[in-house]
């Protein structure tokens, strides 16, 4: 697998783990007892911290991507062990 290639999917997985993590932590105005600044939207957090967020879909996407890039490596999990639909002669021959 080209290097470029690595970059593209990791970039891709910690774009996906940052939205994914976006919602955990965050506290609204209600909850943390804090005012609200006047047409501020209901659920908009309180204190919207990134340098956490930006850490753990770093270390996130760095582990699922060598996952993913050692199993296209070595094979451990092909199309062939997710597939499940039957093969037009297995098909054939169950009716």
């Amino acid at each position: 697998m080209e290097w470029t290639s690595i970059l593209a999917i990791y970039f891709l997985i910690w774009v996906l783990s940052a939205f994914v993590l976006l919602p955990f932590g965050v506290k609204t105005a209600d909850e943390a007892g804090v005012a609200k600044v006047p047409g501020q939207a209901d659920s908009a957090p309180a204190n919207f911290r990134p340098g956490p967020l930006i850490i753990r879909a770093t270390i996130i996407a760095a582990l699922l991507t060598t996952i993913y890039a050692l199993n296209y490596e070595y094979g451990w999990i092909t199309v062939e062990n997710i597939d499940v639909l039957p093969t037009p002669e297995q098909f054939k021959r169950s009716q």
